[in-house]
């Protein structure tokens, strides 16, 4: 399956090295803003051995719908921001380039866009892309289900420098059907990124926890998603789409 990847930041770098190592996959190039490392390739910089072209090109010097046409790809994996949908949305689309979004936050008008796109493409969005910390979410919802009257809280740590409250945690309020306010923040040193659903029922508690060890963990889930979305027709998906068959059918042929 061949990828083009937007952005190239501290998370798009892990996910590049990823997707190098996989022989499932092909990094056809990667899309950034700056002009820096333009016409040089990931695996030189990465330094890491493949066959795979994973060509560097600046936005600041290619016509979207001209760079699709010349370097084709089957999916685009979006680690930039949220402003990029704009760029190349409508192209991609247009050339039914499946798109997996791992952007943290999209405002009203961006997940606009990505349903108006979705009516003629495959749209994945999740806020937090790796997988585990997806599973999670879909077992909390089922806790939830079983209990909907239990105390919960979440707490959310990430790197000293990381801003406002995270994605994923809002996410999972969302999901839980809970208050903001029930989620606590810590920022300390390089924390990847953690995430703890608290259940508190009388005389227990019920604990899950999710730490992303590396920014690879984004990597690795967002070819998770790619390989699965292979047979999904047009429309706008999210990790629980994607998991579903696995918790309620059967997990065997989805792995096939």
């Amino acid at each position: 399956m061949r990828i083009g990847l937007i952005g190239f930041g501290k998370a798009g770098k892990a996910v590049a090295n990823v997707i190098l190592q996989n022989p499932e996959f092909s990094l056809e190039w990667v899309l950034r803003s700056s002009r820096n490392m333009e016409n040089t390739s990931v695996k030189e910089l990465l330094d890491v051995k493949s066959n795979d072209k994973a060509l560097v090109f600046s936005e600041q010097s290619i016509e979207i719908n001209e760079h699709f046409s010349k370097h084709p790809v089957d999916a685009i994996i979006d680690f930039s921001s949220a402003e990029s949908i704009y760029k190349y949305g409508k192209s991609a689309s247009e050339q039914r380039i499946k798109i997996i979004s791992a952007i943290s936050h999209y405002g009203d008008e961006e997940i606009k866009l990505l349903k108006e796109l979705s009516k003629i493409n495959t749209v994945f969005w999740s806020p937090n892309i790796t997988l585990g910390v997806n599973y999670l979410l879909f077992a909390a919802s089922l806790l939830k289900n079983i209990a909907p009257d239990v105390d919960i809280e979440v707490v959310e740590e990430h790197f000293k420098a990381k801003s406002g409250v995270s994605g994923t945690a809002i996410k999972i309020a969302e999901t839980l059907d809970i208050e903001k306010d029930s989620i606590s923040s810590v920022r300390a040193g390089g924390i990847v990124g953690k995430h703890e659903v608290i259940f508190g029922f009388p005389y227990q508690t019920v604990r899950l926890v999710h730490e992303s060890i590396s920014r690879e963990a984004f990597g690795s889930g967002a070819l998770f998603v790619a390989k699965q979305l292979k047979n999904y027709s047009k429309g706008l998906y999210n990790f629980e789409d994607i998991l579903r068959p696995f918790f309620f059918g059967d997990a065997k042929n989805n792995l096939s």
